[in-house]
């Protein structure tokens, strides 16, 4: 008979510390909105940091404002980004080309953006029983 042995081998865990700063936030809060412009045809998403600097937005340009909620710079970053990698181009300062499917993705995304050029469909399921 042979003698073996048998040896058990633990993984060890290496601690490390890492130096994150949770206290600072690069992405500022204000107001996510989404304006129209009936001239070009053409949607514009943003963010502005209060209703003054939004209000100045409007009164330069002439774009009506569909919608808008609080939120975050962030927020509009990753929209951008998302809408990017589906596809959809824009032109300097986020305007977008208006669509009906550029719509019902920033819908989906939970972007605001009103109910006057956007009616989300609702759809009824009807259960028949034989």
């Amino acid at each position: 008979m042979n003698n073996r042995k048998i040896i058990k081998a633990y993984k060890t865990f290496i601690s490390t510390s890492f130096n994150v700063d949770n206290s600072i936030d690069k992405f500022k809060d204000g107001i996510i909105y989404t304006l129209y412009s009936d001239k070009f045809n053409s949607l514009k998403v943003g963010f502005a940091e209060n209703d003054r600097f939004l209000e100045k937005i409007l009164s330069s340009e002439s774009l009506i404002l569909l919608d808008r909620k609080k939120g975050n710079q962030k927020e509009l970053f990753l929209l951008i980004n998302t809408l990017k990698e589906l596809g959809i181009k824009y032109s300097d300062n986020f305007y977008f080309k208006y669509s009906s499917s550029l719509m019902r993705h920033l819908s989906t995304l939970g972007w605001p953006v009103g109910r006057s050029l956007y009616k989300q469909r609702k759809i009824k399921k009807t259960l028949l029983c034989a």
